[in-house]
């Protein structure tokens, strides 16, 4: 379904046009790279392929940009949803289309930035040893980092205050839209359309920052030697493989759908008759 939400958004001009749906464009094409290096990652590893060592670190570092991108693109459409509710009449001037693609080439560099001091870091510090040759997954960047040097725990924890910044942001921002509108009467109905919206984004907000929140614990238990290292990386390989994928099933479902525009597009196309709007 995301590539075909996709198509929808970037062949017609009226969509492509609209910073939601520019931003939520780019929220998929993050999670579509995503799952498509993950499922090669997964792939090698079932076939029991090793890779070579600048391969694997090309790939890890290729998920880490993609799934960084989903994520501050998550936040940023918050942001949006925020300032086109609060702020109605003056949103164009605010977030123009314009302005929206800078965002979004901003939103790459920063996914591109973080990965890339981590891994500098890393290689700069040799902490890429043999097991990187014999499994290359996403639990292999833990394993770097709970046994690396002090810089690279000081990388690790700059970035979870990071994610952790980004996630108050979004807070915030949901926190001060209900109180806000609280009084308007969209609440009053458990199954209004902002109830229903509100549920859906929190859900889906939830299923991207809980699997990193229990990866942060996880490390954390392993640096005290609460729990064995074998023991941590199979709690890291349930959330990598289950935990971090499901936001990524249900964001297109959930947000994709839930447009008008992009469900009558999408119906348009399955019917093949031409959509004609009023």
């Amino acid at each position: 379904i995301i590539p075909t939400i996709l198509f929808v958004i970037f062949s017609r001009f009226s969509i492509r046009q609209e910073t939601r749906y520019m931003l939520l464009g780019n929220a998929l094409l993050s999670d579509l790279i995503y799952l498509l290096f993950y499922t090669l990652s997964a792939a090698l590893n079932a076939a029991h392929v090793h890779l070579p060592k600048e391969a694997c670190v090309l790939l890890l570092f290729l998920l880490a940009v993609a799934y960084c991108g989903g994520l501050f693109t998550a936040a940023a459409i918050v942001v949006d949803t925020y300032i086109a509710v609060l702020f109605p009449l003056r949103y164009i001037a605010i977030w123009p289309p314009s302005r929206t693609k800078k965002i979004v080439v901003l939103l790459w560099m920063c996914s591109g930035a973080f990965p890339g001091i981590f891994f500098l870091v890393l290689s700069s510090t040799h902490s890429f040893v043999s097991c990187v040759l014999e499994t290359c997954s996403v639990p292999v960047i833990l394993i770097l980092t709970l046994n690396g040097t002090d810089a690279v725990k000081l990388c690790f924890w700059l970035s979870t205050t990071v994610i952790f910044l980004c996630l108050s942001l979004i807070f915030c921002c949901y926190a001060l839209l209900y109180f806000k509108t609280k009084q308007s009467g969209i609440w009053e109905s458990i199954c209004s359309r902002a109830s229903v919206t509100f549920l859906m984004h929190n859900t889906v907000l939830f299923f991207y920052f809980f699997p990193l929140l229990a990866l942060f614990v996880e490390s954390f238990l392993c640096i005290n030697v609460v729990i064995r290292l074998q023991t941590g990386i199979w709690v890291s390989l349930t959330v990598c493989n289950i935990l971090m994928i499901l936001p990524k099933v249900l964001f297109p479902f959930l947000y994709g759908l839930r447009y008008r525009e992009i469900s009558a597009s999408l119906k348009s196309i399955v019917r093949k008759k031409h959509l004609h709007l009023v």
